[in-house]
């Protein structure tokens, strides 16, 4: 029975879910799950507000949208690709994992496959997925169903390295597992697969390859904060360290989203479980935090020497999503410049032509006001680095200030003489 041609779910239809589904629909009926209602209908228009997947492609992939789990049940290769966030202290919260779990076992039957690519620490899907899988199953992991774990590794906004050009590693809970989960991705995955020996080491392999990626930028954040007081100029620097072959060019920045910001705290939560305190990846956590912090501290400084006063100034922040190019809005640390700067008595609006006003106003109280809209500011904070804010010249940046203007390129993406040659004072990390 589990050897013969599967019917593909995938349930979670968010950033990482959908490329998934729309892969597997190109290649043969696939049942795409979401409990949110209003995702299913969007989907059914043809429409994907996350960008991720062009109306074409949707049309093009033989996918059964829906949130009955009557209709889930006709899958037998069930794929888990919801959220694993961190709660306000900074610790797993796997509660949308265990909901899914639930919902998968309410469809589940004999011979069937349960794959999870959710960021999870290690341990995470035989020791808290499979019981709530066979609690509400009432079958028995290993004799009626079996389970692997396969890392997602989409980088939502990224149009190059997309689900199938992406070497995908698979695990299962024995050989027999392993193989069947192998062959499915290997049918739509052209980029191949890498086995790994075991479903904990799948697990630990996708938590360290966000927190590597984490340390190196918290380094970058705190030779920027360094080269800051020293009064050099961060990206010079990095310019003239990359000239050598083997300089890894990380830049600094805010550090934010579902990914990089998150991961490293299911790891760090897995060891001090086990009774050892991770102290490298808290430290570069504490450092890449506190970045949103630091950048409202130095406009601050730079509207003050400039002349401005601080209680009642206008800033306007250019961007909100936690990356450029992207409308995901999940954990921006672009929040924390905001707040920070409003603890001055700054008044801030925000603009940012790809989020979802909606969202914005749900998840952080963040009215969105257009460009032709914003008020003269005294500092504009360029805080993501979307194509449309690279494109504004210098005057542009200029028009949205008043007298002595001030500007924050957080990501360093402008023209030094050009900026300072349209007569703004400017700042970049």
């Amino acid at each position: 029975m589990l050897d013969k041609k599967r019917i593909v779910s995938v349930v979670g239809l968010g950033y990482v879910g959908l490329p998934v589904a729309v892969a597997f629909g190109k290649a043969g009926k696939t049942i795409g799950f979401d409990i949110n209602s209003k995702r299913i209908k969007e989907l059914l228009t043809g429409h994907d507000h996350t960008g991720e997947v062009a109306p074409d492609e949707l049309k093009s992939a033989d996918i059964l949208f829906t949130d009955k789990i009557e209709e889930l049940k006709l899958a037998d290769f069930h794929i888990v690709a919801v959220p694993t966030p961190v709660d306000d202290a900074n610790q797993p919260d796997l509660t949308p994992l265990l909901k899914a779990s639930e919902t998968v076992g309410k469809a589940l039957k004999k011979g069937d496959i349960v794959v999870f690519e959710s960021t999870v620490y290690p341990g995470v899907t035989e020791e808290e997925c499979v019981p709530v899988l066979e609690g509400v199953s009432g079958l028995r992991c290993g004799a009626d169903f079996k389970v692997g774990y396969s890392p997602e590794r989409i980088n939502p906004g990224d149009k190059e390295h997309t689900f199938t050009k992406i070497k995908k590693v698979v695990s299962g809970q024995d050989e027999e597992a392993l193989d069947i989960i192998a062959t499915v991705y290997e049918s739509v995955v052209t980029a191949g697969v890498h086995r790994a020996s075991s479903i904990k080491v799948a697990e630990a392999a996708k938590v360290i390859e966000n927190t590597q990626r984490d340390l190196n930028i918290a380094l970058m954040n705190e030779l920027a904060i360094i080269f800051d007081k020293l009064g050099i100029d961060t990206n010079d620097v990095l310019e003239a360290a990359g000239s050598k072959w083997n300089f890894l060019k990380f830049k600094p920045g805010l550090v934010g989203g579902h990914c990089i910001g998150v991961d490293p705290y299911y790891l760090t939560h897995k060891a001090e479980k086990i009774g050892y305190i991770p102290q490298v990846i808290l430290a570069g956590r504490r450092i890449n935090d506190g970045m949103g912090k630091f950048i409202a501290q130095r406009t601050v400084k730079e509207m003050i020497h400039a002349g401005h006063n601080i209680l009642g100034s206008t800033v306007t922040v250019l961007g909100l999503t936690f990356k450029e190019d992207c409308p995901d809005l999940r954990n921006s640390k672009v929040i924390d410049i905001i707040l920070e700067l409003q603890d001055y008595g700054i008044n801030v609006q925000v603009h940012d032509p790809l989020a979802d006003h909606e969202e914005a106003v749900h998840e952080y109280g963040i009215s969105l006001i257009a460009m032709d809209e914003l008020k003269p500011a005294a500092a504009v904070v360029v805080a993501v680095a979307h194509q449309a804010f690279r494109d504004l010249a210098p005057r542009q940046l200029a028009g949205l200030m008043g007298k002595v203007p001030v500007l924050l390129d957080v990501k360093g993406v402008y023209n030094q003489e050009a900026v300072r040659g349209a007569g703004l004072r400017l700042w970049r990390l």
